[in-house]
């Protein structure tokens, strides 16, 4: 017979993880795990690719698991800014979740350690490293937090904010590059650490692209702001040229032939991709960078590199 006193807490409970849901359906939208699923795959086999060539790569059972644990831990990042970006989204952003009351702070810690519990034991039966890796960055997630509430500059000043922030994005680089490792989709070779470069000039290209204006937004975080439209635009093409360079210089596609030698040079061409968003910023008078070109580079970079991965490594 069921306990009268339990039926609050139970309807109590289905409340909560209906809101988290309406949570995750808002903040959550389905490009972003089109992202995670293509940085994953495109990261284990870039890093394939790079230490070993000679060795066909293919998606396997553990990379299905890294890019599920990927996923629900992009879900937690996006619960830490939530609660950690409070009142600056109080004032420029009142339609969020946490802001508007459809959800509370409670329920998404509660999420949170769900998510963290979860994402660890699912890397444990990986590896023992990739549950450390993956523990790194819970754990760096809540120290950005802490920053953020302890020091007023590093919340206010983007440039500071993005050099304290970004290191959580090179932390799940290198959660999917070890456990890769540590599962044979990849070997341990120096040459992997030039992955790091290559998807930090990709994401930062976005990045820059997608808090850039013409005008001054005062009170805002915009790296305009700090460096003006002209620098703001032209860091976003040189860290795309960065993602570019870098990796046409470590996978060497003049070795290759072929089909691999075609998608090998083909990072070059995907640079006219950020340049044709720049040169429109700059002819227009349009006050926001275009952010299309940057999610369409990014995208296609991804897919080139998966693309490589499975061709070129074919011995």
């Amino acid at each position: 017979m069921t306990d009268l006193a339990e039926i609050p807490s139970r309807t109590g409970l289905l409340t909560s993880v209906g809101r988290i849901a309406r949570f995750t359906k808002v903040m959550y939208k389905p490009h972003y795990l089109l992202y995670g699923i293509l940085w994953v795959l495109a990261l284990e086999g870039t890093a394939a690719l790079l230490t070993q060539p000679g060795v066909a790569w293919h998606p396997t059972g553990a990379t299905a698991a890294r890019i599920g644990i990927v996923a629900i831990v992009l879900l937690y990042l996006r619960m830490v800014d939530e609660q950690k970006d409070l009142e600056y989204d109080r004032v420029h952003n009142p339609d969020r979740p946490l802001v508007t009351g459809a959800v509370s702070a409670l329920e998404l810690r509660s999420a949170m350690g769900v998510i963290a519990a979860v994402s660890i034991a699912g890397s444990l039966a990986l590896s023992v490293r990739s549950a450390v890796a993956i523990a790194a960055v819970l754990v760096y997630g809540l120290i950005l937090w802490a920053l953020e509430q302890l020091s007023e500059t590093v919340r206010t000043d983007i440039m500071l904010n993005l050099v304290v922030t970004y290191p959580v994005q090179l932390l799940v680089t290198a959660y999917v590059v070890l456990s890769a490792i540590d599962t044979g989709e990849a070997a341990a070779h120096g040459r992997v650490a030039v992955v790091a470069i290559v998807f930090a000039g990709a994401f930062l290209q976005f990045e820059f692209a997608r808090k850039t204006s013409r005008s001054v937004r005062p009170g805002e975080m915009y790296y305009s702001n700090a460096l003006g439209a002209p620098g703001s635009a032209g860091a976003s093409v040189l860290c795309a040229l960065a993602a570019a360079v870098g990796e046409i210089a470590v996978a060497k596609p003049w070795e290759w032939h072929g089909t691999a030698a075609v998608l090998g040079w083909i990072p070059v061409a995907l640079m006219l991709i950020p340049a044709i968003g720049a040169w429109r910023f700059v002819r227009s008078r349009d006050d926001e960078y275009p952010v299309l070109p940057a999610v369409l580079f990014i995208l296609t970079l991804y897919l080139t590199l998966i693309a490589q991965a499975a061709v070129a490594t074919r011995g």
